[in-house]
C-alpha cells in the first residue's frame, strides 16, 4: 500500500487508499474537468452598451438634403465616436457540466499521479498551536522535488494555513475548494490527514 510521508519532524506516513491513489491517468477526463473548473472561475461580468442602450440624441447629424454630404442617420451607430459597440460582450456564465463519475475519476487520476511521482506528502496540522511561518518553511525543506507547493487543509487548521500561506511559491487551499486544476498546477502537494481523508471520500 502506498503511503504519504510526513514532513516537519513527525515520523512515519499516512496510508493511502489504493482505490483512490491507484487510478491510471485518464487524459481526456482530466482535460475535461480542468477546462470546466477554469471556466467556472471566470467572472463573466464584462459588459458593453449597444447602440440602443447608450445615452444619445435621436436627432439626425444633419438634415437629409441640401448639405452636399452623404445622408446621416442616428449618431449612436457603432462606427461613430461615442456610438454603441457592435457584438460586444454581455454578462454570461462560462460553466460547463461535467458528469459526477467523470469528475471523481479525474480527481483520482490527479491524486494518483502525485502518489506515483512521490510528490505527495502529509503534514501534522495539529502541531501548529499558533501561526509559525519559520516552522512551515523548515518543514517544506524536507519535501522532495522542486516547484510550486499546494497545501491542502481542512476545518480547524487555520494556524497551519497561516503558517504556510506567507511562503513564496506556496498556495494554501481548503479541501472543499481544491480541484483537479489545482492538483495538476502544483509540482508538489502537502495535505493534512483529515484533508487526505476528505479528498479520498470525494474521489470515490
Amino acid at each position: 500500500m502506498a503511503t504519504a510521508p510526513f514532513i516537519g519532524g513527525k515520523k512515519g506516513g499516512v496510508d493511502l487508499d489504493g482505490e483512490v491513489f491507484g487510478e491510471g491517468f485518464h487524459e481526456p477526463l482530466v482535460h475535461e474537468c480542468v477546462r470546466a473548473e477554469l471556466a467556472a472561475r471566470r467572472q463573466g461580468s464584462a459588459s458593453t452598451l449597444t447602440r440602443g442602450e447608450i445615452a444619445m440624441t435621436g436627432a439626425k447629424a444633419w438634415r437629409q438634403k441640401g448639405t452636399g454630404r452623404a445622408r446621416a442617420g442616428a449618431l449612436s451607430v457603432p462606427h461613430r465616436t461615442g456610438g454603441g459597440v457592435a457584438f460586444g460582450p454581455k454578462p454570461r456564465h462560462y460553466t460547463v457540466k461535467v458528469n459526477r463519475k467523470a469528475r471523481r475519476r479525474a480527481l483520482r487520476s490527479a491524486l494518483s499521479l502525485h502518489a506515483e511521482r512521490e510528490s505527495l506528502a502529509a503534514v501534522d496540522a495539529s502541531a501548529y498551536g499558533a501561526p509559525y511561518t519559520k516552522g512551515a518553511a523548515d518543514a517544506l525543506k524536507g519535501l522532495k522535488g522542486e516547484g510550486r507547493v499546494l497545501v491542502v487543509l481542512a476545518d480547524g487548521e487555520e494556524n497551519a494555513a497561516k503558517s504556510f500561506r506567507n511562503l513564496a511559491a506556496v498556495n494554501v487551499v481548503h479541501v472543499h475548494s481544491v480541484g483537479v486544476a489545482d492538483l495538476l498546477g502544483a509540482a508538489r502537494v502537502v495535505a493534512s490527514e483529515p484533508a487526505l481523508e476528505q479528498l479520498s471520500g470525494r474521489a470515490k
